[in-house]
């Protein structure tokens, strides 16, 4: 009997620095659907980029859980301060990459049934975009010869894309007619982006005179454009 007290206070202190394993909402898709049209939400598909290309919910930003590197890199560009609704294709890797999320900080929910119940309920889906393809002989061709150019590659479901837009934009209409900006994106313009050996997004660079003199990929600071431009 004496024995039981001391068991139920090592009980209570390994409880206290474990902690319970955090449990993600699973919203069916009516729930999750509705959820989604709120303003200041952030919806991630943990898909790999084909499946997402096959056919995406409307304004889903992409983050592949099955490269952890990616998706760790990709994700530091998301807001903590705002809820972000998952989904894959059934609802199992989405799980998992929203109780990761759970654990690093974030409000996360998860669709029951991933994409499989959304279209199973006749819900729409957004596809790729065929575009005509620009060469890399045409993009040098276009750039000013005697201006600097600054060149935003990037995509519109890539959450370090979407959190640089404005930190561009901005950079832009601050030094309207110092430099030229372009953006490209890099998904549809999948050849151009092989051909100026970009490797992620988004990637800046600059050209003077025609030629390249600088170039960075993912999350940079106005500061550090400016300096090179």
């Amino acid at each position: 009997m004496k024995i039981l007290p001391v068991l139920c206070s090592l009980i209570c202190i390994c409880f206290a620095c474990t902690g319970f394993a955090q449990t993600v909402p699973l919203l069916p898709v009516q729930q999750f659907d509705a959820a989604i049209k709120n303003a200041g939400i952030q919806l991630l598909d943990v898909r790999t980029i084909k499946e997402f290309n096959d056919g995406h919910i409307l304004n889903a930003l992409q983050a592949d859980w099955t490269n952890q590197e990616q998706f760790t890199e990709r994700v530091k560009a998301l807001d903590k301060s705002k809820p972000v609704y998952t989904y894959c294709l059934s609802g199992v890797r989405s799980g998992a990459a929203a109780q990761w999320l759970q654990n690093n900080g974030f409000t996360a929910y998860n669709l029951k049934g991933g994409i499989a119940a959304w279209k199973g309920v006749s819900k729409p889906l957004e596809g790729a975009k065929v575009v005509d393809q620009i060469s890399l002989k045409q993009f040098m061709s276009q750039l000013p010869k005697d201006k600097t150019v600054l060149v935003d590659v990037g995509a519109s479901w890539c959450p370090p894309c979407k959190k640089m837009n404005p930190v561009i934009d901005s950079l832009a209409a601050v030094n309207a007619g110092a430099f030229q900006l372009q953006k490209i994106d890099g998904a549809e313009q999948s050849k151009l982006s092989t051909d100026l050996k970009v490797e992620g997004f988004p990637t800046f660079i600059i050209y003077k005179n025609g030629k390249e003199v600088w170039r960075k990929q993912g999350i940079t600071d106005a500061l550090e454009i400016v300096s090179h431009l």
